[in-house]
């Protein structure tokens, strides 16, 4: 009984990994959930389990999880600097790319190809979020089409670059956890 309710477990925090790996498509920090779920089976897991992690896979994704961060932010940040956004066009982006995000994750499902096509949907559709909130937020700031279609783009663009790095960041922490649980 004790090895089912182990394998059991196993099972559950893989599932919690891959839930935190797809969060990072739609701009949620499933980076930190899986930090979460290694500091969890580190220190909660009995050491004699197949559950437990060692203390470098807890520092190993901790440290990938805030540079997963470090470049979504600086992507965002940089894109929309350039293009010289306002602060309202940048919360409207991060607002709208969550949104598009969510969408993307479910509407990318009607694709013939299954998960692919939900994965691409999310990082495209939060893509377009983040350009809709920024044109919203210039526009509303008064700004002129050409120079809130500019912001928007630098949104787009950022939004893209910082969600593929920190999904890069997300495969490496990933992996990690899944190998010290499965191949202690």
């Amino acid at each position: 009984m004790d090895m089912l309710l182990q394998w059991s477990l196993v099972a559950v925090t893989l599932v919690l990994v891959l839930a935190g790996w797809i969060a990072n498509l739609i701009g949620v920090p499933g980076n930190w959930l899986i930090a979460g779920v290694s500091a969890a089976c580190y220190l909660v897991v009995p050491p004699d389990w197949r559950l437990h992690v060692d203390l470098w896979v807890v520092l190993w994704c901790v440290g990938w999880a805030a540079l997963g961060e470090l470049i979504e932010f600086l992507a965002g940040a940089i894109g929309a600097k350039r293009a010289g956004g306002s602060r309202r066009s940048t919360v409207l982006a991060v607002i709208g790319s969550m949104a598009g995000g969510v969408i993307g994750l479910l509407l990318g499902g009607a694709v013939p190809v299954p998960i692919v096509g939900s994965l691409l949907g999310a990082v495209l559709m939060g893509g377009a979020g983040a350009f809709a909130g920024a044109l919203l937020g210039e526009r509303w700031a008064g700004k002129d089409w050409n120079a809130s279609i500019q912001v928007g783009s630098a949104a787009f663009w950022g939004r893209l670059l910082g969600t593929v790095g920190k999904v890069v960041c997300g495969t490496a922490i990933a992996v990690a956890t899944a190998m010290a649980i499965l191949w202690p």
